[in-house]
């Protein structure tokens, strides 16, 4: 899905500024950044999805700095791309939700050498978009 589309079909709204919603964000990201980082490593699943979704709340405050409101997580790879101009980061976050909707919604698993390389794109995706 493109940009384009996003908007047509009202995935994506324009929006004022609200810095207490975009502080708020980010530090509920931060928060499940932390419980990631607390399990054990035997918990890897645990903690790829706590990351995916402490990345995509880094990413939702990002789209309210910049006045959207995105409520389709693959627009979030449509406005990397078309909107920042990610086309690298884009790609990964495709891939990596796309992992986090197998383990969510498909029951799919990830072995423990492939979870290492998730959680590193993770990581790098995450510390690229708190800044």
């Amino acid at each position: 899905m493109d940009w384009k589309e996003c908007i047509n079909k009202r995935i994506v709204k324009d929006v004022k500024e609200d810095k207490n919603l975009i502080l708020s964000t980010r530090e509920i990201a931060e928060m499940k950044i932390q419980s990631a980082e607390a399990l054990a490593d035997k918990y890897y699943i645990g903690k790829i999805t706590l990351l995916y979704d402490a990345l995509r709340e880094s990413l939702e405050a990002l789209a309210l700095e910049k006045g959207y409101k995105i409520y389709n997580h693959e627009c979030y790879t449509s406005f990397l791309k078309e909107v920042l101009h990610l086309s690298y980061e884009a790609d990964l976050f495709d891939k990596l939700r796309k992992i986090r909707n197998g383990i969510n919604y498909y029951g799919k698993k990830a072995s423990e050498s492939e979870a290492k390389q998730i959680i590193l794109d993770l990581h790098l995706l995450i510390r690229k978009f708190k800044k």
